[in-house]
């Protein structure tokens, strides 16, 4: 049966109770029992049907791990996560079945067996990468970072046949406590356990569990993972988690907290020769709050206002003091002879579309699904994305317009030391977070060679006709018709050259990788009852700050090139990734 079928409830009067027409109370009789006992079936339904998926990892891969099995459980984990959050958002449930999809998406994983590094151990996890973030506890868990779901010290026994020799393998150092130290090698920890609450006052921290494994750890000097927790600075609510790396106990002691009870605190010294990641924060806040402190800067915003957020501009690498003249606009441009617009309508939605809405035109155009979750992030990967558009008559900030109030996040155009100038940014990027449009001009044709810039028009040029390398972002089931509903195959009208050699964004700096954590998206929304073609762009995975921005290019079709010598216009790729194929076009 569909999974968004559904029917509102009442809304609840100040006593809680539901309002009728009248305001005479309603007697609960049997079909009303029929009706919630119906409504739960068809949320268990439709759970049960996002848990029909094949886990795909071995026993021995559930123990031990690589890059590419972390990041594919990872990915597995958020395509789950932001459906149950589709799902959550649209209503689809009267009862708590979709609450909490993290945790709900974890649950589901671990259930099938997805999951990876179970194996407890001591030192570096196989697959995680220093620097790594992630936006909930879960994943640590679920990739063998750290197993605690709530408590900030995990740990294991030295001796599988001695209970109590336990020492401290990993720390997540969120704020909960008086962590603090100015250097950002140096951690100082506040141990756990003590902590006022709703039904006890706080007390004296107690020599067990966690705080006893750290201690021994201090004795033994063995490495412990230090995992740190932030506020998002995109969505304030919400925490975001980096791995920076191994450190050692180096010192203990008990010292009197806020609420005058004892507490331990634990220093804990990171090992040299690591990459930065913790420090790498702390130049950021440092930069947010005076940009001009930033080395190498050009130009505070490359924009010059066009974007709500600057854009910076810096070199490190050599004395060259920005990219050729361009002019910046934050759009796709149209000629006036273009025939890709089609007739279009708008909804009739008076304050914002909301998720689970069927009268919303808008919606239905998306098949049913309302595209975006409720913090903007792309739920799935569509065929065609129509957004909101000029005669819609909701708001200006309606959830279903990401792509027209623009990015969220500070970019820096920087100068690379090999690939010319490139785009990342200084927050922390989330999966499916809206990066940028492609803007520029809408052109019918690439200029060759021939006519005397040496191609460089193709080196500002993105096409809709290029083949790319497909990939698997959404969550998928093994039933063929829900396959059918969650298609990551565009359906474009047809293809769509833009030029962004003379007027372009941020977009035009995004450089090639055959491993990308960018993808683009086409999205369609009306102008004038006519709707236009735009690309977008989406984070693939979890970005960590200053890390390079990328897409694929895609390789050109034989009417492209205009020949079926394919080694034409043919470039050395130096994306680093250990899948390059060596070149790219």
């Amino acid at each position: 049966m569909p999974i968004r079928s559904f029917r509102a409830e009442p809304p609840p009067a100040s006593n809680g109770e539901n309002v009728q027409s009248s305001n005479k109370r309603k007697s609960v009789g049997p079909s009303s029992v029929k009706k919630k006992v119906k409504r739960s079936n068809d949320s268990e339904l439709a759970l049960a049907a996002l848990t029909n998926f094949k886990p795909g990892i071995s026993a021995a891969e559930k123990d031990d791990g690589n890059r590419e099995l972390v990041e594919n459980v990872l990915m597995r984990f958020e395509a789950l996560r932001r459906k149950l959050s589709q799902m959550e958002d649209a209503k689809e449930s009267h009862s708590d079945i979709f609450k909490r999809a993290n945790l709900k998406a974890g649950n589901i994983m671990f259930t099938k067996g997805v999951r990876t590094n179970g194996k407890k151990r001591i030192g570096a996890v196989p697959g995680v990468e220093i620097g790594d973030i992630f936006f909930f506890r879960m994943e640590l868990i679920l990739i063998g970072l750290h197993s605690q779901s709530m408590a900030g010290i995990d740990f294991m026994p030295m001796k599988a046949d001695i209970e109590g020799e336990r020492v401290a393998i990993s720390i997540v150092s969120s704020g909960g406590y008086e962590d603090n130290a100015e250097d950002p090698d140096v951690l100082v920890y506040t141990g756990q356990g003590g902590n006022a609450s709703a039904d006890k006052e706080a007390s004296d921290q107690k020599l067990v569990r966690g705080n006893i494994a750290l201690e021994r750890s201090l004795h033994r000097a063995n490495e412990v993972r230090v995992i740190r927790g932030f506020k998002d600075a995109t969505h304030q609510t919400s925490k975001v988690y980096v791995y920076d790396g191994l450190y050692k106990v180096q010192e203990s002691w008990m010292e009197k907290g806020k609420t005058g009870c004892n507490m331990f605190k634990y220093k804990l010294v990171r090992l040299p020769g690591q990459t930065g990641a913790f420090s790498t924060w702390k130049s950021i806040w440092k930069w947010k709050e005076d940009p001009s402190s930033r080395d190498g800067l050009i130009l505070p915003d490359l924009t010059s206002g066009a974007e709500s957020i600057p854009v910076s501009l810096v070199n490190e690498v050599d004395d060259e003091k920005g990219p050729a003249y361009f002019t910046y606009v934050s759009t796709v441009k149209y000629p006036k002879s273009f025939k890709l617009v089609q007739p279009s309508y708008g909804c009739n939605c008076r304050d914002a579309c909301q998720a689970g809405n069927s009268n919303c035109s808008c919606i239905q155009k998306n098949g049913g699904d309302f595209p975006y979750i409720t913090t903007g992030i792309l739920a799935c990967r569509m065929p065609m994305i129509f957004e909101c558009g000029s005669s819609c008559p909701c708001f200006r900030n309606c959830k279903n317009r990401v792509l027209q109030t623009g990015f969220k996040v500070h970019f820096e155009v920087f100068k690379t030391r090999d690939k010319g100038w490139g785009l990342r940014s200084w927050d922390p990027i989330r999966a499916g977070t809206f990066i940028c449009e492609y803007a520029g001009e809408v052109i019918e044709k690439i200029k060759e060679k021939a006519d005397g810039d040496d191609g460089e028009n193709n080196d500002y040029v993105f096409n809709t006709n290029r083949v790319y390398e497909s990939f698997k972002w959404n969550h998928e089931t093994e039933s063929a018709e829900e396959r059918s509903d969650t298609s990551e195959k565009f359906d474009i009208p047809s293809p769509l050259i833009i030029s962004s050699k003379n007027s372009g964004n941020i977009a035009r700096f995004m450089n090639h990788s055959c491993s990308p954590n960018v993808f683009w998206q086409p999205i369609m929304y009306e102008h004038n009852n006519e709707a236009f073609l735009h690309i977008a762009f989406f984070a693939k995975k979890h970005i960590p700050p200053m890390t390079e921005l990328t897409y694929d290019y895609g390789i050109p079709r034989s009417d492209e090139t205009g020949s079926n010598n394919m080694e034409h216009g043919k470039k050395k790729c130096l994306c680093g990734s250990p899948k390059c194929r060596g070149y790219f076009y």
